[in-house]
């Protein structure tokens, strides 16, 4: 048996709750039938030709979790989760090393902030969530989530090829092991800082990381930022900042976002990042959501050609009962330099597109 653990944490959620305790199962399972034409079922470039898949996570990624508090008394909790990606199109988990890979912490809630310990996400994804114009939608596709979250650096002819931090990955560090994370909220403004271990013995900044964020939100609209510096294993730098706002107006929510990394990938290398983005989106009859944004994204690379590319996304959503929606998704990438790369003696196509129809159900 892989995993004995997950029956004993499923059999924990089924244990009845004294007062002021509880331990919850939850996840989200999203499918979606999807076509592609220039991009690969895993949505990087080809030659052109039209792919057709079943692809898992196009509106919100499939996962699942257990997640928990307990009343200590005098406004202060014991809180805890566990959150693990899955891919819902082939039953696989989404990290096969980690069981959890999204999240793994414990903590304390208390009357002058919360602190948590363990796998969490770095700080500029925080920062992301009121201000990414998809609503951190389709997170494998999505440039600030890739991008400018650092989630997946890598694309077309060069990647950083090194871990920042300890994520346990290169080329991502969205998430960050050994972390401990202190937010406060006090009126409308929310801070955070964080610091993540390295654990390597003997140089205590190597494979570290650590970083401030900051935001103001009304009810209408809302300021969010962060700034993080990341180290590799060897020392070298990656410094990275996000900031966007969110405004409402009327029926209309309006979100742009612009963020920029630099990292030192060797001695005299370096590799600049740029990320803007914005959009929109608006209630366009009963519970049906229009939502719409652009992504551009820039990077220089020393002795590579300067390269990114441009993405459009336009997404419609239809719930059906609280927990289901359905949706139709619609995207186009525009490749630059030569960011769309080669398949062997092939270059790949230099424009992308796809088009999902998918079911969402949260539990």
């Amino acid at each position: 048996m892989r995993h004995p653990s997950i029956f004993a944490a499923l059999l924990a959620t089924s244990i009845p709750c004294f007062a002021q305790t509880s331990v919850n199962l939850y996840g989200i399972v999203d499918v979606g039938l999807r076509s592609l034409n220039g991009l690969g079922a895993n949505n990087t470039p080809l030659p052109s030709g039209t792919v057709n898949s079943v692809a898992s996570g196009v509106n919100n990624t499939s996962r699942w979790g257990i997640r928990g508090q307990e009343a200590l008394g005098g406004g202060w909790n014991a809180v805890f989760r566990l959150e693990g990606g899955m891919n819902a199109d082939n039953g696989t988990q989404a990290k096969t090393d980690r069981l959890f890979d999204r999240q793994a912490w414990a903590g304390l809630e208390t009357p002058y902030g919360t602190v948590a310990l363990g796998r969490q996400p770095n700080l500029i994804s925080d920062a992301l969530i009121p201000v990414d114009p998809l609503g951190k939608r389709f997170a494998s596709f999505n440039p600030n989530i890739n991008v400018a979250g650092l989630s997946n650096t890598k694309f077309g002819t060069h990647a950083f090829g090194t871990q920042y931090g300890p994520s346990g990955y290169a080329d991502n560090f969205y998430r960050l092991d050994n972390t401990i994370k202190y937010t406060a909220t006090v009126g409308p403004w929310q801070a955070r800082a964080a610091y993540s271990a390295g654990e390597v013995a003997g140089d205590a900044d190597a494979s570290s990381a650590q970083g401030v964020a900051l935001a103001y939100q009304r009810r209408d609209w809302t300021v969010s930022g962060a700034t993080m510096r990341f180290r590799s294993r060897e020392g070298l730098p990656l410094d990275a900042w996000s900031l966007g706002a969110a405004v409402r107006v009327d029926a209309w929510q309006f979100k742009a976002n612009a963020a920029r990394n630099t990292a030192d990938t060797g001695p005299g290398q370096t590799v600049h990042q740029r990320i803007l983005s914005a959009g929109v989106n608006r209630a366009i009859g009963p519970g049906l959501l229009l939502t719409a944004a652009w992504y551009g994204v820039r990077r220089d690379a020393t002795g590579h050609v300067d390269d990114g590319f441009d993405r459009e996304f336009l997404f419609i959503e239809k719930s059906l009962a609280p927990r289901t929606t359905a949706y139709v998704e619609a995207d186009y990438t525009t490749w630059r330099g030569d960011a769309a790369g080669m398949t062997g003696p092939h270059p790949n196509d230099r424009h992308g597109a796809g088009l999902t129809l998918g079911l969402k159900q949260v539990f």
